[in-house]
Formats: structure tokens, sequence, C-alpha cells
């Protein structure tokens, strides 16, 4: 735990629906370079509690090591290369960066209309 977690009170137990958890993980999962920290802070979960959601699913699904996608962010820009198969190499692996960021904006927009609608609901204008 981290000497800000540690410093902050305790929270209530909240019960997050199974949909929820799914989506926080699938939020991580194909977020590059991601960190428990980063994504339950924006989720605002525990870092532990998302932790135990996507160690919990990796479980599930049989895959316990991190996904073979799930690297460091990379620097977002292709350097030129005189071979042209490095050249293509490199712009494969930028299509691959921004295909998963393009997941995990659309994860995100997900989200958010899903909460919109449940807040929706909540409210009595």
């Amino acid at each position: 735990m981290d000497p800000e977690e540690a410093s902050r009170p305790p929270m209530a137990m909240k019960d997050y629906s199974d949909e929820f958890k799914a989506d926080a993980v699938a939020l991580y999962e194909s977020t590059p370079g991601a960190t428990y920290k980063s994504i339950a802070a924006d989720l605002g979960v525990t870092r532990a509690t998302l932790r135990e959601w996507v160690l919990r699913d990796r479980e599930h699904r049989g895959a316990v090591s991190a996904p073979a996608g799930k690297t460091a962010a990379g620097t977002g820009g292709v350097t030129p290369s005189a071979d042209p198969q490095e050249r293509v190499r490199q712009l494969e692996a930028r299509v691959a960066e921004l295909e998963a960021s393009e997941r995990k904006l659309a994860t995100e927009r997900d989200i958010l209309r899903k909460a919109a609608k449940c807040f929706a609901g909540e409210t009595n204008w």
C-alpha cells in the first residue's frame, strides 16, 4: 500500500455490479502502460480492489500472467528507418498502439454512457 492510500480514512464497502467490474477490468487490460493506481483513480475505486478484480478475471480465464498486449506506453511516433521491412514493423506496432487506445476510449465512453443512464434514473427532475 502506498503512503497516500495508508493516510486516507477507511472507505465504506461498496457493492459494485458485475458489469462495472467487467468494464473496469476491460479498461485496465486494454490500456497500454496502465497501472492499477491510475485506472482505479479514474474509476473511483481503490488500487487493491481493481487489482483483485483483474487477478480474479485472469484466474477465471486461465491467464495468470499479464496479457501479451500489455506493454509500456510507446513514444507515439515512428522513427524513420532505412530498411523498408523495419519501417513496416514500426508502422504495424503504431497501428496496434492506436487500436489499443481506441479500445480504451470506447470502453471509457461505454462506462460513461452507463453511468449517465444510471444517474439520470436516480434524479428527480
